[in-house]
């Protein structure tokens, strides 16, 4: 807890926080939320400013933690401290170790999204198992200038280089990112005045992974060499793609809906309707059946897209497309239907 806010400093990082809580309106009163905390500076930071504001926004708190068991003793070393946390927080944790390293490589998948995936499949399955709607995770303004950069170089569009959404909904709970404004800098500088205790995390310094090698490498090369102000562009220009992004997203929606139907567990999208939008719209139609149909967007290529082209403007009546995940679209005389096999 900050005591009193004994220094301007830490007075300042709460009040940033504050301000960001509100401005994203990410908590309401009577909220109980679950924080994900690995032991780290940034998760530990995040637990101690939510448990400062507590009292101002009327929430309670559970913790969870996750061992990926990637650091053999190291994770057992995080375990004990986030226990010891908690006890002393007087909050309850629920904790799972899950073998992140296996999956990665039965799924063949690189370690980082396999731990990805599985951190958010836990918190999930926490939040449900407790009744609790927000999970509160702690990636800051420079996770934000990494991952847009990150997506930069692997070919995103804008909803890619939004970067991450300060508040998320990921299947019936909210994600929230309190620390999305602050920088490493003013995480790190709060920890030590306000002498809080962490774990240092050994695989952050391995370079194997693409995030490291972009935070130790990529960053400080480009402040030195183009721009000392990268991080604060990046996090600038995904702060406002995200937005105009949000109006494009809620539009195509809104002509998906007066373009399609549902028939037979089927997306029907009337071909004339469909044809008579702008390109950046028709897109986004696509999108938004294929997000009704499997849920999300994962594993389709900017090639995917280019074939739903191709079968929708020159391809013959009754030609199709498989996509990933087993979805099958499908070209009729009058419309496409898209459905899983």
């Amino acid at each position: 807890m900050v005591q009193g806010h004994n220094n301007n400093m830490s007075f300042n990082f709460i009040d940033k926080i504050r301000s960001t809580i509100k401005k994203y309106q990410m908590l309401r009163e009577g909220d109980r939320i679950l924080v994900g905390l690995s032991g780290g500076t940034d998760s530990v930071a995040l637990l101690h400013a939510l448990s400062t504001l507590k009292e101002e926004f009327v929430f309670s708190m559970h913790i969870a933690h996750l061992d990926h068991m990637f650091r053999g003793e190291e994770s057992v070393g995080d375990r004990r401290f986030c226990e010891g946390l908690a006890k002393k927080m007087k909050l309850e944790m629920i904790y799972k170790e899950i073998n992140v390293p296996q999956i990665a490589k039965e799924k063949g998948i690189s370690p980082e999204e396999a731990g990805r995936q599985e951190r958010y499949g836990f918190f999930k399955e926490a939040a449900k198992a407790k009744g609790i709607k927000k999970i509160a995770v702690a990636h800051n303004k420079d996770d934000q200038a990494e991952t847009v950069l990150m997506r930069v170089i692997r070919g995103a569009g804008m909803l890619g280089l939004g970067g991450m959404s300060p508040v998320k909904d990921m299947q019936g709970v909210k994600i929230i990112r309190p620390l999305i404004e602050t920088s490493r800098q003013e995480i790190e500088d709060f920890i030590k005045d306000e002498g809080l205790q962490f774990r240092q995390d050994s695989s952050n310094e391995k370079l194997i992974f693409t995030r490291n090698r972009i935070r130790r490498e990529l960053i400080p090369y480009l402040e030195k060499n183009f721009n000392a102000n990268i991080k604060e562009v990046l996090t600038n220009m995904a702060e406002n793609l995200r937005v105009e992004n949000e109006f494009m997203e809620k539009f195509s929606n809104r002509k998906l809906k007066s373009s399609s139907k549902i028939k037979n567990g089927q997306v029907l999208i009337d071909l004339k309707r469909f044809k008579a939008q702008p390109e950046a719209v028709r897109k986004r139609v696509l999108r938004a059946a294929l997000r009704q149909i499997k849920g999300d967007l994962r594993r389709l290529t900017y090639q995917h897209w280019k074939e739903l082209e191709q079968l929708i403007h020159v391809r013959p009546v009754n030609s199709k497309v498989d996509l990933p995940s087993g979805v099958d679209v499908v070209k009729h005389k009058n419309s496409i239907s898209l459905s899983l096999k």
